[in-house]
Order: C-alpha cells, then structure tokens, then sequence
C-alpha cells in the first residue's frame, strides 16, 4: 500500500484564506501540478449532458487563465452556447478546475503557441480561419497533491474523526484561496 495523503485544497476565488498555507503557497501548488500534466480532461455541456475530451493545455498566463487550441467543431459550439466547463488533470496530482471559457480569435497569440505537434494533430496549419484559442477563466479550484508522509496521513485521516472541532478546523487537508 502507498504512503500517500491526498490533500484535499479548495480553492475558492471569493474572500478567504487558508490557516495553515498562505495563499501563495495554495496557488504555487495549484500551477505546480498542472504543469506537471500535459493534457486536461475538458468537460463541456452537449444537450444537456455531461461530455468531456482530452486537450493539451498551452499556457497558463499570468492572469491564472488556461489556454487551448483547437478548430472549429461540436466542442466550441458547446462553448459558444454554455461556457461553463470543467477541467481536470490527473498524472502527478489531481486537479479539478471550474470556471468559464471563451473562443478567442487571436492570430498572433495562434502563432506564438503554434507548434508541429499542433500542426499534425489538427491537420492544419496557424493561418486557418477555423483555427482557434478557448481560454478558461477559472473560478473554483481543487487540488489533491500526494504526500509521503504517513504521519501527515495519520494526522489528517484522525482530525476528520475527532469529535473535537478545533482539531477538524486546524486540519490542512481543507484550505480556501483569493486568487484574484
């Protein structure tokens, strides 16, 4: 059996803070897993139905906003309909974000992110009229970060069962973030 925490952090873009990690640490956290994926598991609305697919995430700029490319297709119609979506990555870490997402029509910022490896799974190239940037704003987010230590796990696994409240309010493994 893995020595493995699974820390729970929510994330929440509203006036709060966390007791036991600062903010910063919360949102370094937060960008240090999705960068270590490589592809988000992006969840749109279809006739009202859940639908997700796989997209490899571009940037995520100083603003906290995640960038993607992709064409025209039932994917951004869903958007351009309800923008609400999901992302999740899952490699070395999890991380679930929700928040709002726009189709961005920008050629040079097509350019700057432009690559071959774009270029062969689109099948297309930058100049394309149907070539197209989603960017999602986030609004929430949770992460769930591993760590190796069993006697955070022990602590963690027993202050969600103490009957005494200030243990289950000291707890790291519930903390809140103003990202914005």
């Amino acid at each position: 059996m893995h020595k493995v925490l699974i820390l729970r952090v929510i994330i929440i873009y509203k006036d709060n803070g966390g007791d036991n990690m600062n903010q910063k640490e919360i949102y370094d956290k937060l960008f240090e897993l999705i960068e270590k994926n490589d592809i988000a598991m992006m969840t749109t609305i279809q006739d009202n139905k859940l639908v997700s697919r796989p997209m490899s995430y571009q940037d995520v700029d100083a603003n906290g906003d995640i960038w993607f490319m992709s064409t025209r297709t039932e994917k951004t119609e869903e958007i351009e309909q309800d923008n609400r979506v999901n992302l999740s990555f899952a490699n070395k870490g999890y991380v679930s974000i929700s928040g709002n997402a726009f189709i961005v029509n920008d050629n040079d910022k097509i350019k700057e992110y432009w690559s071959k490896g774009i270029e062969a799974f689109l099948k297309t190239n930058p100049e394309d009229p149907n070539v197209v940037l989603i960017k999602v704003v986030p609004e929430t987010a949770e992460y769930w970060a591993t760590d190796e230590s069993v006697k955070t796990v022990v602590e963690g696994i027993k202050s969600l069962f103490s009957k005494e409240k200030s243990s289950r309010e000291n707890s790291s493994l519930n903390e809140s973030l103003n990202l914005k």
